[in-house]
Parts: structure tokens; sequence; C-alpha cells
């Protein structure tokens, strides 16, 4: 019987720590939550990349 696998958290991890500009529900989220339009947060991805402490830094949060 091979052993199983132990699942980690770091691939979840690393994802919530960008924001994916080409997704619409990630832009979304990150707009409400900096409170700023969907096209402020797409425009700060393309300045800053996509460190979600760099972007909502730009956006002023």
């Amino acid at each position: 019987m091979a052993k199983a696998k132990k699942k980690s958290a770091r691939g979840r991890t690393q994802d919530r720590a960008r924001v994916a500009g080409g997704q619409d529900y990630e832009v979304r989220y990150t707009a409400k939550k900096t409170k700023k339009s969907a096209s402020a947060v797409k425009k700060a991805v393309k300045k800053v990349g996509s460190g979600r402490k760099r972007v909502e830094r730009r956006l002023g949060r």
C-alpha cells in the first residue's frame, strides 16, 4: 500500500498573496475590499505587479 501524500497549504497561501488581474472575481473582490473601481485595480496590478500587498498599498489601503 502506497503512502498517502501529505497535502500542504503552501500553494493556497501563495495564491492568496497574489491578485490575478485577468480574473474578474479577483478584481471585483479587491475592488470591493479597497473601495476602488475594478479598472483602478487592474491599473494597479499592471503598475506594481500582482502582489496583493503592493496592489493594496498602491490603491491606498
